[in-house]
């Protein structure tokens, strides 16, 4: 059960931005609750309070600047860029995009994961916006922090490549698009539950290939993998739980787009019953 009281965060107004260290003194990093924030930002967002969750990311973002908690700053920072992104403000979203970037800079992260996944957010947020030059070239940047890595998060590498290959799509470099959708498969197969990623990833390759050959010459590709898509999304083994519903609900346009209707309501039937369910 949520709690209902009220925390700090909830009414108090951020310190002061004026009241700065004495001169040549090193201000002490006063660290905010990472685990916390996230925390109440599910809350936030399981309630569909967009506005909610925009003024506690904001309050947080003052607090870590004045506690010179960088780290901090770098997380909330790209959870900002992931919900002005959702909620369609270009400004706000590169604004922090670029706040986080010069943050991975100042902290020395360039082959650390939350380099990573900062490239990864901010690139996403690009491309959200039309940017895909932008967006191409900060993939470029988390696909070399990834696989620099000793050992790479495979997960992550797979949503990587399946990015890219969509961003490139955008570009029509088609070419190169379906080499990191491969790249995307590969990684995906490697992963436990990676049947659901991997179904998605055969539906955006139907789509590249719809775009780049023309609907009458790529049916026959395009059929062959929404088959292969509608197999795996039935893989007998996968948890049906909140995520398998996102994405049968995420997954049936596709299929209703190319005339698999009984497909698409199938695959939306399915998300209606776990949503009742839980």
């Amino acid at each position: 059960m949520q709690d209902s009281y009220l925390k700090p965060e909830d009414y108090a107004e951020p310190r002061c931005l004026l009241c700065d260290e004495a001169f040549g003194v090193t201000p002490e990093v006063k660290s905010v609750p990472q685990g916390r924030i996230i925390e109440k930002m599910n809350y936030y967002m399981g309630k569909n309070d967009y506005a909610g969750a925009e003024r506690h990311l904001l309050y947080w973002l003052n607090e870590a600047k004045l506690g010179n908690d960088l780290q901090g700053e770098l997380m909330i920072r790209n959870e900002l860029v992931g919900h002005f992104r959702k909620t369609g403000n270009r400004a706000g979203a590169f604004e922090n995009a670029q706040a986080a970037l010069k943050l991975v800079d100042k902290l020395g992260f360039k082959n650390d994961k939350s380099a990573g996944v900062t490239y990864i957010n901010v690139a996403t947020a690009y491309n959200a916006f039309g940017e895909n030059e932008k967006s191409i070239e900060v993939f470029s940047m988390a696909q070399s922090a990834f696989e620099n890595m000793k050992n790479p998060d495979i997960e992550l590498l797979g949503g990587l490549y399946n990015n890219m290959a969509l961003t490139l799509v955008a570009l029509n470099r088609f070419e190169e698009a379906f080499l990191y959708y491969d790249k995307a498969l590969q990684s995906m197969q490697k992963v436990k539950n990676g049947e659901l990623e991997c179904a998605i990833t055969y539906l955006n390759m139907a789509d590249a290939y719809n775009i780049s050959l023309g609907q009458e010459e790529a049916e026959s590709k395009v059929f062959e993998l929404l088959d292969k898509a509608y197999e795996l999304l039935n893989t007998p083994d996968v948890p049906k739980n909140g995520y398998y519903a996102f994405v049968c609900e995420k997954c049936a346009p596709s299929f209703s787009f190319y005339g698999y209707f009984a497909a698409a309501n199938e695959l939306n039937q399915r998300a209606k019953e776990i949503y009742e369910r839980d």
